[in-house]
């Protein structure tokens, strides 16, 4: 067992479907936040989709800048965004087993948004890896494992 208290001998890394599950959760979770935040603008269009698709373009860096500070955060300070949580995985540093840093939470953060941007690509590499690790997990130096 680790500082961390992370039992080293019985890190099992998380399944497929638990990381899916806690994509579409953090995804859903993120698109009400932005609604909210924009719903008088949303409101107003009366259920126009093309309308609010356009108001939703418009807010393009707002919505990245909350993804990264959400990501960022959560696996920062918690170890698991909303959906790790209620799906039981956490990230943790891929060297030493432990909390992962501001810096590394950051740079895991910066390549997710980079792997939504073309096409997803960054998430099939989990099947196609030992690790599991996606390209945002490479670049944050991560594991994603049962909690």
């Amino acid at each position: 067992m680790s500082e961390n208290n992370i039992d080293i001998d019985n890190l099992q890394l998380a399944s497929m479907g638990s990381r899916i599950k806690a994509f579409v959760i953090d995804d859903l979770s993120i698109t009400l936040l932005v609604l909210l935040l924009l719903w008088d603008s949303v409101k107003a269009t009366n259920g126009d989709f093309i309308a609010v698709m356009t108001i939703m373009n418009a807010a393009f860096f707002q919505i990245v800048i909350i993804k990264f500070i959400y990501q960022t955060f959560f696996i920062w300070y918690y170890g698991a965004t909303i959906g790790k949580l209620i799906a039981k995985i956490k990230v943790i540093d891929f060297d030493h087993f432990g909390k992962v840093s501001l810096v590394n939470s950051a740079f895991r953060s910066g390549g997710r948004i980079i792997s939504e941007m073309i096409f997803y690509i960054g998430f099939i590499m989990a099947y196609y890896t030992d690790s599991r690790q996606t390209l945002h997990d490479k670049f944050g130096k991560t594991l994603v494992v049962d909690a």
